[in-house]
Formats: C-alpha cells, sequence, structure tokens
C-alpha cells in the first residue's frame, strides 16, 4: 500500500511528488473543501448556532466534490496519511476539514516553511496531531464574519433599495477610505512661508522658524516678513560640528511589507503580490509567504551568512534580529528564497521581479550599516531686522555617503504615490564646507519659500495596508480579500492621477454613515480587540464560543439602531433600466454590470470599465455576425490595451453572450477570423 499526502494545490503536490518518489502519492484538495452554506434552511438563518455554542454546520462545496471523492478514495487505500496544508490557521482548519471529511481516525499533520526535499522530508519524521486551538480560532473569525455579514447586510439591503454587504473587517476598512475624503472635502488650504540662503559653492540654508512663533503656531503666515528674511546676506557661524550617522538596513519581509513594497516599488494590487508570492512558494522558490515573523530560523540566517562571505558582502557584526509583534508565530520566518545562489525565478514577470526583491531585501537585512559622513551648521544674521524681538537663525545640515554597507546590493524602499523626498535625502545634495565658529559668510542669493498646507492623502492599497496593519485590523494574509471586496462591490474605485488612490462611493459613503456610531464592529479599536482576542484562541487561552458570544450580544443589542435612508439616485446608472450600476471583477478585469441582473424581468446590461467608472456601451457590428446557426447575432469587438498589471486582449464575441459564447480572434485587418478565414 502508498503513502497519501494531501496539500492545498496541484503545483505543489507536482513538486513535492518530484522528490518524495514512489513512496507517496501526493494529492491536492483544491484549497478548503467546506465552508458554511451560502444559505440556510430557512430565509434568513445565519448558518450559525447563535442560541447554542454558535457551533458551525458545513457543507462542501460543489466545485469540491470531485476532489473530495478521489480523495476519498486514495485514502481508504494508503497505510499512512499525512495532512500536509499550509502552516498557518487558514491552513490548520483545511486539514481538520480534510479529516473530518475523509473520517480519518490517525492523520498525521505535518508543516514546513519551504518546499524542498529537506524540509519536507524533515517535516515527515516529525508528524504531530492536528492542532485544534488554530482550527478553533479560524472557524471562530469565520463564524463572526458570518454573523456580521448575514445580520446586518439584509437590513441596510431593505432600507436602501440595493443590494448591499457590511463585514466586519471589509467596514472598517472602507471607513478608513471614507474619512479620509471627508477630511480632504473639510480641509482648508493655508499659505505660509520660509526663506532659504544659497551660498558659495552650492550649500544652502534655511531659515529656523519655530523660535518666532507664538505658542500654539506651526506656520509663519506673514509674507512680508519671510520676504525680508531671505534678502539677509551676512552671518555668523553660531556652531559647526562634524560627525558620523549610520543607518540600518530594513528587515526582511513580512507578508505585510511584501504587499506594501509591491505596491510603491511595481504598482502591483495586494492580490498580484500575494498570487505572485504563492506561486514562488508553491514552486520551492522562496519560504512561506504567509508570516508576520520580521526575523530569520537559524538555518535562514546561516544560508545568508555562506553567500554574503562567499560573494564578499559586508556581514554586520552580529546577528540582526527585529522586534516582533506579540502575536507573532515564531515558528514561521521572515520571506527569503530557499536558494541564495539562483538570482532570478519566477515563471512570470511579477513573480520574477518580486523574487528578485524578497532575495535582495533578505540579504541586506544581515549586512552591516550603511555610514555617512554629517555636519551641521547654524547662523546668525548680521544684517537685516529682529523678527519678533529674535534675530533670525538659519540651519544646514549635510552628509556624505562614506561606507555602502547594505546600500551595496539594496537602494531602499520606494515611496508611496505622493511621498516626497526625505529630508536625509535632501542633505546628500547640501555641499557645507568647513567653517570656523565666528567667521562671518555671506549668502550669494535668497529666496522666500512659499509653501501651502496638503489635504490629506488618499490610500494606495499599499497604503491602506500599512494603516490597517498599524491599527490591527485584519491580518496580512487577509488583505487581499478585504481590499478586493470594497473595490468589487463598488464602495471604492480609482482615482487620482494614475488612477493607484483609492476613492469611496456614494454607496460606501451611505453604508459607512449607516453603521458609524451604531455598531462596534464598524469601530477600529473594537475591530483589532476581536483579533487580539481570536489570537489568544489561537494560544489556547480563550475559549472561540466566548469571543464569539460577546461579539454578538454586542452586534444583537445593535441591531435596532441601524438606520440608513435611500442612496438616492444610483451613481452610476443602468443605461436600459436605470438600476445602480456596479463595479465586478471578471476574469480579464473589471467591468460594470446592472445590479438587475437578478430581477424579474432581469436586466443583462454591462458596460466596461474605465478607470473607475462605467465606460461607453460597446456597439454590436452590422457588418459581421456569429456564424453559429442557432444564434447569427452581431459580434462585438472588445479590446483592452496591455498594462502591467494585465496582458490585455483583443478579440471578437458575440452580443449574444452570455448565451452564445463564441469568439473570433482579430486579424491583421481589425476584422474577425470567421471560421478560421
Amino acid at each position: 500500500m502508498s503513502k497519501l499526502m494531501i496539500v492545498e494545490s496541484p503545483h505543489k503536490a507536482k513538486e513535492i511528488g518530484k522528490f518524495l518518489g514512489s513512496d507517496y502519492v501526493v494529492m491536492a484538495s483544491y484549497g478548503h473543501i467546506r465552508d458554511l452554506p451560502a444559505t440556510g434552511e430557512e430565509p434568513g438563518e445565519l448558518v450559525v448556532g447563535v442560541a447554542e455554542d454558535f457551533s458551525a454546520r458545513y457543507e462542501i462545496g460543489e466545485r469540491a466534490r470531485g476532489a473530495v471523492a478521489k480523495l476519498r478514495d486514495a485514502a481508504s487505500k494508503a497505510e499512512r496519511v499525512v495532512l500536509a496544508t499550509d502552516p498557518d490557521r487558514e491552513g490548520e482548519a483545511i486539514a481538520w476539514h480534510l479529516q473530518q471529511v475523509l473520517r480519518l481516525k490517525n492523520p498525521e499533520r505535518v508543516t514546513y516553511q519551504e518546499i524542498t526535499a529537506k524540509a519536507v522530508k524533515a517535516a515527515l519524521a516529525q508528524p504531530r496531531g492536528i492542532n485544534l486551538e488554530l482550527v478553533h480560532a479560524q472557524e471562530g473569525r469565520r463564524v463572526l464574519d458570518r454573523l456580521v455579514g448575514y445580520a446586518v447586510s439584509p437590513i441596510l439591503s431593505k432600507q436602501s433599495g440595493q443590494k448591499l454587504s457590511a463585514g466586519r473587517v471589509q467596514t472598517p476598512a472602507l471607513r478608513l477610505v471614507v474619512e479620509v475624503e471627508e477630511q480632504i472635502r473639510a480641509f482648508q488650504q493655508r499659505l505660509h512661508y520660509g526663506a532659504e540662503l544659497a551660498f558659495a559653492g552650492g550649500w544652502k540654508a534655511t531659515w529656523s522658524i519655530k523660535p518666532h512663533l507664538a505658542e500654539g503656531e506651526e506656520y509663519w503666515t506673514d509674507m512680508a516678513t519671510a520676504t525680508a528674511v531671505a534678502g539677509i546676506r551676512r552671518l555668523s557661524v553660531l556652531a559647526f560640528t562634524d560627525g558620523k550617522a549610520s543607518e540600518a538596513p530594513p528587515a526582511p519581509f513580512t507578508t505585510s511589507t511584501l504587499q506594501q513594497e509591491g505596491g510603491k516599488r511595481f504598482g502591483l494590487s495586494v492580490k498580484e503580490v500575494m498570487d505572485a508570492a504563492q506561486a514562488l512558494f508553491d514552486s520551492g522558490l522562496i519560504t512561506y509567504h504567509r508570516t508576520d515573523s520580521p526575523n530569520f530560523l537559524e538555518e535562514g540566517f546561516a544560508l545568508i551568512s555562506a553567500y554574503a562571505q562567499q560573494k564578499g558582502l559586508p556581514l554586520a557584526p552580529e546577528r540582526r534580529q527585529w522586534k516582533a509583534k506579540a502575536s507573532a508565530q515564531e515558528g514561521h520566518e521572515a520571506i527569503r528564497p530557499v536558494d541564495f545562489v539562483v538570482e532570478s525565478a519566477g515563471s512570470s514577470e511579477n513573480e520574477r521581479k518580486l523574487y528578485e526583491l524578497i532575495r535582495m531585501r533578505a540579504l541586506a537585512s544581515q549586512l552591516a550599516d550603511a555610514t555617512y559622513a554629517t555636519r551641521k551648521v547654524q547662523l546668525r544674521a548680521l544684517d537685516g531686522q529682529p523678527v519678533n524681538g529674535k534675530v533670525p537663525e538659519f540651519e544646514a545640515k549635510g552628509r556624505v555617503l562614506v561606507d555602502r554597507g547594505w546600500r551595496v546590493i539594496y537602494a531602499g524602499d520606494a515611496k508611496d504615490e505622493g511621498e516626497g523626498e526625505s529630508d536625509a535625502e535632501a542633505e546628500l545634495s547640501n555641499p557645507i564646507p568647513v567653517l570656523a565658529v565666528g567667521a562671518e559668510v555671506v549668502a550669494e542669493t535668497g529666496r522666500r519659500l512659499d509653501r501651502k498646507t496638503e489635504p490629506p492623502k488618499r490610500y494606495t492599497e499599499a497604503g491602506l495596508v500599512k494603516k490597517l496593519e498599524a491599527l490591527g485590523i485584519g491580518r496580512p494574509s487577509t488583505y487581499a480579500s478585504i481590499i478586493g471586496n470594497i473595490q468589487t462591490r463598488s464602495y471604492v474605485v480609482p482615482g487620482g492621477p494614475k488612477g493607484k488612490h483609492l476613492v469611496p462611493t456614494k454607496t460606501g459613503e451611505a453604508l459607512v454613515n449607516a453603521v458609524r456610531g451604531k455598531c462596534r464592529f464598524a469601530d477600529y479599536d473594537f475591530t483589532a480587540a476581536i483579533e487580539d482576542e481570536l489570537d489568544q484562541v489561537a494560544t489556547g487561552n480563550r475559549p472561540a464560543s466566548a469571543v464569539v458570544g460577546t461579539a454578538w450580544r454586542q452586534l444583537e443589542g445593535e441591531l435596532p439602531k441601524l438606520q440608513m435612508g435611500s442612496t438616492g439616485e444610483p451613481e452610476h446608472k443602468c443605461p436600459d433600466c436605470g438600476r445602480a450600476m456596479r463595479r465586478i471583477k471578471g476574469a480579464s478585469g473589471f467591468f460594470w454590470g446592472c445590479t438587475g441582473y437578478s430581477a424579474d424581468p432581469p436586466c443583462k446590461t454591462t458596460l466596461p470599465d474605465a478607470r473607475g467608472k462605467p465606460g461607453k456601451r460597446v456597439e454590436a457590428s452590422a457588418e459581421h455576425k456569429c456564424d453559429d446557426p442557432a444564434c447569427g447575432k452581431p459580434l462585438i469587438h472588445r479590446v483592452k490595451k496591455a498594462t502591467k498589471a494585465n496582458k490585455g486582449f483583443d478579440f471578437w464575441g458575440c452580443s449574444g453572450f452570455p448565451t452564445c459564447k463564441r469568439s473570433y480572434k482579430t486579424g491583421p485587418d481589425g476584422k474577425p477570423i470567421m471560421n478560421g478565414k
């Protein structure tokens, strides 16, 4: 009899099968095999035992039934069954569901941080049982999400007259986007001023405004005074200091920081980052990518040290460690390549870019500091008039890179949209000469600095991930689905100059206004506290039923307070029936569909997406028609330009879709190629 190992994905099964040999059959569960039913047996049923112990009732998904049948057959013939799903709560839950559905009496649970022969064989040598505490934490989160969604969403939908969805974590995330938009609307710009002097050799000094400000003031708003200060030319040197500064490298990637940097550097969505990372992990190229630990395990550190010494890279004097969050799973490690000798890897452009980024960041994290020679000068005016009774003073700072250290391989993190140059970066281009205290210096030119206060910046996906993590809302492994939900439900759309920012729709704002101040699940601190309590469930310090029960009783008392009026005229009306249109993520990107799709009679109007808004209707061609004898409807030329995020497309499709799914390639003349001609 053979031995059976079950993993989540067929690609992972194929990779592991290569080095386990004929002793093992490696099969995939294709992710979760069971979930809470989509609907209850009775209308409005929550599919959760609220009156009892919040027990969940599960069913095998339609798509999973074929995989389950094959797994049952293989398990019945195997002498040993090993559940080797991912090493996190979700993976533990999948293993438990497999045990239940396959009716396994003594399954062995193994986990590994990388898909290599050494790691997997070591895991097989040390099997354990299923960690029910992790399972209970995952189940508690799933049940809570169902309670909030199924209790709140129908009320909001009925009151507003359109289908709406609230979520335990999705709604606080949406609230962040909405509240920034509210701050932008309420923002009142203020003009304020500074002054800068330029000296021979190209160095500059700026006016130190703070000593002249009245208590409680933040900005200098008198333009005439700033103009006069910019006219100062003679100054004396009050202080001159030379020094050294060091700059440590950033920590290696966790899930969250990888999502952020992938967005800032490459313009990838959180989902695209996670998809590429999953593919790299499944291919045995990187360690597990769902981790909140910023540190390496002993083996990872040893690999970096050996590679750095071989290549002559400047290692730090001691192993670098970063402070992990209290909830971090120390059994995991930061993301790194499995083999640092492999400089480039991945089967797509996104995978290759992400692999190189992970590799360089991991290596840099254990290299020596970058060091700088620093210089600071304080100057006092010898001419001009006092300002508020005080003589104007100026300050200049400069620094020069002396030893690149970790910067020999990693330039540093990219900037988010709208993020300006840092003070440290500006100092690199300020060549201050050696000056003696008491000496007089003369400015060649001076200029008034005209400034204006800026409104808050809208979130990019990377910025929203950073904020969610800072507030403790959700967990990094859930950020892709959180952001995806508020986008596909048309609560936020892309905006800003490059369409990289998240802008709330009227519907999104109305939803937030309906629950804000009425339901605690919409509050940032409450949502973060729930996450901490679920972490306690995962460590066995609290029962899941207590966490779920407390949250449910809170919500149950708040439901009567919900009051959402009609959202008014739809923000984007269907051109055919007047109902609201919603933005939908399809296989080839976003498009807009009528919310009357399931109405009676149904409206199946769709429109292309034009940077977050419905585009113009694609007209069917009277010249070219479907060659299916049973159809014959006009064809539509569908074109979308390729971008970094997607491949684009150019084909002709039948206007009878989805009833008729015929499509045709576009020929060199722009016309459809009919019947291969």
